[in-house]
């Protein structure tokens, strides 16, 4: 099943493949999202495997677009997040084409997520420099300059006090030190400022799973830039990565 209108967006993430279609003219989900545990060990060959059923289960044979939480340059895994190392030096795109009948775009978890904010979501009007960062097991992020993505930022590995960023303020360090509210949103403030002084954008998107209770901390959070919280949440992965397809972004 392939429209005008419609993109197919596949997640690779570290536990979860996620994929839908998407209505590219509103940037919302079109299907019921469909979800299948990420294979152990997540392999080339084991995660195109899944993206092959997803696809078939799906009846598309249009282009596919897939993120995966790597830095990813002209179609090639340069680093491997929450997945197995010999993605490293892979063709992404070449390894899960042969997967499906139509052709693919691959591109950074994080950078999707960004695309979907900003055609779709929290930055849809912004101007100037947009930094979309996503808050889970590290900290992904996704850096624009007058609309156009900078892509492969890795932004959640700056400096913070003689640590990775990530290290102190990722969603998962919250849980792992049993922090509070209050506690954590110091954490991501003294992040916040790190990117600030470097950077100096104009708008800050903090998405991830915490978006969905950003009234519990973002207000907690002193910052210069205006910040505001991610509107496509779960969604922005799937639905960048079928923008990325339908506009042959993919890096």
């Amino acid at each position: 099943m392939a429209g005008s209108n419609l993109g197919l967006g596949i997640d690779i993430g570290g536990s979860g493949i996620k994929g839908a279609l998407v209505d590219l003219d509103a940037g919302v989900l079109a299907s019921d999202r469909m979800r299948i545990e990420t294979p152990r060990p997540a392999t080339p060959a084991a995660v195109g495997d899944v993206v092959g059923h997803l696809v078939e289960r799906f009846d598309w044979t249009g282009e596919v677009g897939l993120t995966l939480p790597a830095v990813i340059t002209d179609g090639i895994a340069r680093t491997a997040a929450n997945i197995d190392p010999s993605w490293i030096g892979a063709d992404v795109r070449s390894v899960l084409g042969r997967k499906v009948p139509g052709p693919v775009e691959v591109l950074n978890d994080a950078d999707a997520a960004g695309l979907a904010e900003v055609r779709y979501g929290a930055a849809r009007d912004a101007t100037g420099v947009v930094l979309v960062l996503t808050f889970g097991t590290g900290i992904g992020s996704a850096l624009f300059v007058g609309g156009r993505l900078v892509p492969n930022t890795e932004l959640g590995h700056i400096e913070v006090g003689g640590a990775d960023g990530e290290d102190v303020a990722a969603a998962s360090v919250k849980e792992r030190d049993q922090l509070s509210w209050e506690q954590w949103a110091g954490r991501v403030q003294q992040y916040l400022e790190r990117l600030e002084r470097f950077l100096w954008p104009d708008l800050i998107v903090v998405g991830g799973g915490v978006s969905k209770r950003a009234d519990k901390w973002l207000p907690l959070v002193r910052h210069r830039t205006p910040v505001v919280a991610a509107q496509l949440q779960n969604a922005a992965g799937i639905v960048g990565a079928a923008l990325a397809a339908a506009e042959d972004r993919g890096y």
